[in-house]
């Protein structure tokens, strides 16, 4: 294991430990020494998140995609930001590019579910929870989100 592989891991320990601020140093230092260290990007990005500093991890996501175009992880990743950021539509043409490339991405599936339901598409998005359900039964996202999409059009159809 080379220094920059060490110093990932124990970037990637503290973001466990929930010390995401020292974590961010660690990510700041290795691309420092390497910009285009994809994995430095996307675990800052990941912590920045985390810390509720969108704009700073959507940088995060969008220099890794300059590097790798198709790295699904920075696509699913920039979809969440800009599903925090409120920006529903934009996240939906993230997750739909990283179906496109794995089309058994159940992350992207789910999360594209949560963004056509914020934008009021229940049917739509319950479609999508199903989906990343048949992949994976035990997705919490999927499940839980399925539940309340189901939920929801009930009591429509009651009103």
């Amino acid at each position: 294991m080379n220094n920059i592989e060490k110093i990932l891991s124990r970037a990637f320990d503290l973001c466990e430990d929930g010390d995401l601020a020292k974590a961010v140093k660690l990510y700041d230092h290795i691309l420092k020494i390497d910009p285009n260290n994809i994995n430095a990007l996307i675990d800052k990005g990941v912590a920045l998140q985390n810390l509720d500093r969108l704009k700073q991890a959507l940088l995060c996501f969008e220099n890794a995609l300059k590097i790798d175009p198709k790295n699904i992880t920075a696509l699913v990743n920039k979809g969440s930001v800009l599903h925090g950021l409120g920006d529903f539509k934009k996240a939906i043409l993230f997750y739909d590019e990283a179906i496109l490339l794995d089309k058994k991405c159940t992350m992207a599936l789910a999360y594209k579910g949560l963004s056509l339901g914020e934008l009021g598409s229940v049917k739509e998005a319950l479609k999508y929870f199903k989906k990343a359900l048949q992949i994976d039964k035990d997705y919490d996202v999927a499940l839980i989100n399925k539940q309340i999409a189901q939920n929801l059009l009930k009591q429509a159809k009651s009103n």
